[in-house]
């Protein structure tokens, strides 16, 4: 394959990465415009209901003209239907753009090759599929709500180094923090890139956690709360934020029947493609028994509370481990 399409779709990924946190439920698309092996557009997809990546691309080039001579990196296929905007391909035609280079085409009904059909019966060259594999992983949210009507779920939890993540006699000091202050402030990052949490009654009432981006300069998600008799405390601080908050009662759910599936259809319904469970136990556990996630982030700290809630059990190596200082991040990433 052409390194150069290479080299143009990562910085398309680079551009794509900015739009993280404000573009959802759309995808986050970068776009790259090149004349001569010069980068003379860049463009992203910067907030839902604006301007697609290869719009702002477009009109980042300063001389138009140059489009007639150029190619237009994309990660996902352009659109070719109107939306809350115009089809992208009818500025990509529009200005005579003589050739697209795209990561992966576009699962979505509306487009799922429509897009490069339009392209190509207007005389553009099309290539497809480059650096497919790292396009996926890239749209792992779109693609997981698009193909599997569902959010893309990440599982967080830390755990100390014998197994709990939770004491068994809780002090006055609420949360008990197992993991150190940068952990928690890459849980706050973390927390500004999906649209919501996911928390159990339980660690609202024992920890009366805030569960915002307090650290991190973002929005706060929205937090879905599992209350069977919604019996929370209303001065509890997760409800100090402005963000948005869900109450998942039995007049939402049948709690006689798997939990995860009925708040994952109701959430799909919200358009919200991604979603982080954040405790506690029994919420994470049921999440995993009902196999109903993508990706998992544990942090083990090297504290030992020799009793209390155990942490959750999964069955599957880490891909990879990274040191915070004294705390292990393991990652399993993507069910399969």
């Amino acid at each position: 394959m052409n390194n150069k399409h290479k080299k143009y779709i990562n910085r398309a990924f680079y551009l794509a990465q900015k739009g993280m946190g404000s573009v959802a439920p759309n995808p986050m698309v970068g776009c790259v415009i090149v004349k001569n092996e010069n980068i003379i557009g860049e463009g992203y997809h910067k907030k839902f209901g604006k301007n697609h990546a290869e719009i702002n691309a477009i009109n980042s080039v300063k001389i138009k003209s140059q489009l007639k001579e150029s190619t237009l990196y994309v990660t996902l296929e352009p659109c070719s239907h109107h939306g809350k905007t115009p089809p992208c391909t009818n500025e990509i035609i529009k200005n005579k753009i003589p050739r697209v280079v795209v990561g992966i085409l576009d699962p979505h009904t509306k487009v799922s090759g429509k897009g490069i059909k339009q392209l190509e019966e207007a005389g553009i060259e099309v290539v497809l599929g480059v650096l497919e594999n790292e396009c996926k992983s890239h749209h792992k949210r779109f693609l997981t709500f698009i193909n599997k009507k569902r959010p893309y779920i990440i599982l967080k939890w830390a755990e100390t180094n014998d197994g709990f993540i939770a004491p068994k006699t809780k002090n006055e000091i609420k949360p008990v923090w197992i993991s150190n202050k940068y952990s928690r402030q890459l849980v706050h990052k973390w927390r500004s890139e999906e649209q919501c949490l996911i928390v159990g009654r339980k660690t609202i009432s024992e920890d009366n956690p805030k569960l915002t981006t307090r650290d991190w300069d973002g929005r706060d998600p929205m937090v879905v709360i599992i209350s069977k008799d919604n019996n929370l405390n209303e001065n509890s601080n997760v409800f100090n934020s402005k963000a948005e908050k869900i109450i998942i009662s039995n007049e939402i759910v049948d709690f006689k029947k798997p939990i995860g599936s009925q708040i994952i259809k109701l959430l799909y319904k919200r358009n919200i493609i991604s979603a982080i469970v954040e405790g506690g136990a029994k919420t994470l556990q049921t999440f995993i028994n009902e196999n109903l996630w993508d990706e998992i982030r544990k942090f083990k700290s090297p504290l030992n509370f020799k009793n209390g809630t155990k942490a959750p059990i999964v069955n599957i190596k880490p891909r990879n481990e990274t040191l915070i200082i004294q705390d292990k991040l393991l990652v399993i990433y993507k069910n399969n």
